[in-house]
């Protein structure tokens, strides 16, 4: 394999009419200046984004192409690593809100991105959909829903995943169900009754799959706190982009703490599970059992992608809630207090309700 001298991403680029920073506008392929509305547009690449080589980079992962140094912010809170950009001197984690200070800063080497999907909706938009939420809440305590939530304290995260593609075939042994029904009377008496019952009658099957598995997608980070909801990590990946740093300008970047080794693993039991759906559909029937399935992948690629997500959290009481946006679909899922007193008042309410009618009715008879 071929290697490159390391270098660092140029994240951040200057407004030729006024110098402010440039930020990726979401929604959009623009670099845009806050101060003075002047844009530059990001150029895809005309190659679009490369599949690597699994193997190659499973042997050794040492300097190699498609690989560069990067600066890294741990925070000893929650473990999460955050790549920032190089004029802060502290930032808040995005997932637990400890500082994170330039002391922490460590320098690894990092297997680049070979693609984004760019954010879709900005910072406030993000901030209108939890308000929403917030308002729509059921038993939320009043000071909550009259509380003034700072969008600045939405943050824009891009979270790293790895994605596999393989080549899969299997043989396999099982057997193949198929339904009948048998009718029989039962009890006695008044009690006489006849019943249907469902049978399954058991074939002996086996036989071969083969197919193409693209993008299995796995989380390429993990920390103490801040997992993301299954609900919102679904995202429409025929949306990337070939990677360019450009997209990532006002963003703070996730470092993957997960190995390739290690995602690579988590994608062969993927995998399996859908060889074992395969299997299940070519035995056919009503049923089937899968006795062994043999798998073997071949041609197998990846690579190292960045998908949108806000994270932000408010306190109540003393106590956390964390909540997350899609940047793509805008999909929210969070965690929420509940106001003990109007559950309470409800309860009582009900119950008074309720003795009322009784009352009522004995009154009538």
């Amino acid at each position: 394999m071929e290697t490159a001298p390391q270098k660092k991403s140029e994240l951040k680029k200057s407004c030729i009419n006024c110098g402010a920073e440039l930020l990726y506008a979401p929604g959009t392929t623009e670099l845009k200046c806050h101060y003075c509305g002047h844009t530059e547009e990001i150029t895809p690449s005309e190659n679009g984004f490369e599949e690597l080589e699994l193997k190659p980079y499973l042997e050794t992962l040492g300097s190699q192409s498609h690989s560069e140094a990067i600066t890294m912010l741990q925070c000893k809170n929650c473990g999460a690593n955050q790549h920032i950009e190089e004029n802060y001197k502290s930032l808040h984690c995005v997932y637990c809100s400890s500082p994170l200070i330039i002391e922490d800063m460590h320098t690894e080497e990092w297997i680049l991105p070979g693609a984004v999907l760019p954010f879709q909706i900005d910072q406030q938009k993000a901030h209108q959909i939890f308000k929403k939420w917030v308002e729509g809440l059921w038993f939320a305590p009043n000071k909550l829903k009259r509380a003034t939530l700072d969008p600045k304290k939405t943050k824009g995260l891009y979270v790293p995943y790895w994605t596999f593609d393989a080549q899969l075939f299997a043989t396999y042994t099982g057997q193949r169900g198929e339904y009948y029904y048998v009718t029989r009377t039962v009890g006695s008496g008044k009690n006489r009754r006849t019943v249907t019952e469902r049978r399954t009658r058991w074939y002996p099957a086996s036989g071969t799959i083969s197919g193409f598995v693209d993008d299995t997608l796995i989380k390429a980070s993990k920390q103490r706190a801040g997992i993301i909801p299954k609900k919102v990590a679904r995202w429409n990946l025929s949306a990337l982009e070939s990677f360019d740093s450009g997209f990532l300008a006002g963003f703070v970047t996730e470092k993957y703490t997960i190995p390739l080794k290690e995602g690579h693993l988590e994608s062969n039991k993927e995998a399996k599970r859908i060889a074992n759906r395969w299997a299940r559909r070519d035995i056919g029937g009503d049923t089937q059992r899968v006795h062994s399935l043999n798998m073997t992948l071949s041609e197998e690629t990846f690579k190292h992608i960045l998908l949108p997500v806000f994270v932000s959290a408010y306190t109540f009481k003393g106590k956390r809630y964390n909540f997350y946006v899609n940047g793509q679909t805008g999909v929210l899922s969070g965690k929420r207090p509940y106001s003990f007193w109007k559950i309470f008042f409800l309860v009582m309410g009900i119950i008074a309700v309720i003795s009322i009618i009784i009352f009522i009715i004995g009154n009538t008879e």
